[in-house]
């Protein structure tokens, strides 16, 4: 079973491909010269989302590397203490929602050290499932089609994420 999983994993885009390929054919447009169209409108996508992610990476390297992330977690965890949330988990759920690297970085970090199946693993685990990098994905789609206005989506995304957070603690305790 698993190596007809593997085989169909391997044959999936290159399936995929030949399928738009021929379909392209049968409709009778030029493939290549479409195909050719949407690189360039992606390398268009690029160059404008490009100077967003810079400014993104630069900002979580200056968290990380200037210490007020670990400032920020000092100030919080009395609250977090009485919210039962772990502190191992408190640098994920601050990093969680603005880059993606880093945050697998944390999780890896937390799960090499306490262990994949250890209850801090499966709530850092859960956390990586439940939330999304939220300012990088809403800075990425937002000035790629232009949209300068972002507050209520930021508001709502980042309500989404404390709640996966919240939730992803609550029912790694109740399951643990």
């Amino acid at each position: 079973m698993i190596n007809l999983i593997n085989y169909l994993s391997s044959a999936a885009v290159p399936v995929i491909i030949l399928v738009i390929i021929l379909y392209g054919v049968t409709e009778k447009k030029k493939v290549f010269d479409l195909f050719m169209k949407g690189a360039k409108d992606g390398i268009g996508v690029v160059v404008k989302i490009f100077p967003t992610l810079i400014g993104i990476f630069l900002a979580v390297g200056l968290l990380r590397s200037s210490g007020v992330l670990d400032f920020i977690i000092k100030l919080i965890c009395p609250i977090t203490y009485i919210l039962r949330i772990p502190s191992e988990i408190i640098p994920l759920m601050l990093i969680r929602p603005i880059s993606g690297s880093a945050s697998i970085a944390v999780a890896t970090d937390i799960m090499t050290t306490y262990g994949v199946d250890s209850n801090i693993g499966l709530i850092a685990s859960t956390i990586m499932g439940a939330t999304e990098t939220t300012f990088y994905t809403i800075a990425v789609y937002t000035s790629a089609v232009g949209i300068k206005k972002t507050r209520f989506v930021l508001a709502c995304a980042l309500i989404a994420d404390i709640i996966g957070m919240l939730t992803s603690v609550v029912i790694c305790g109740i399951l643990s």
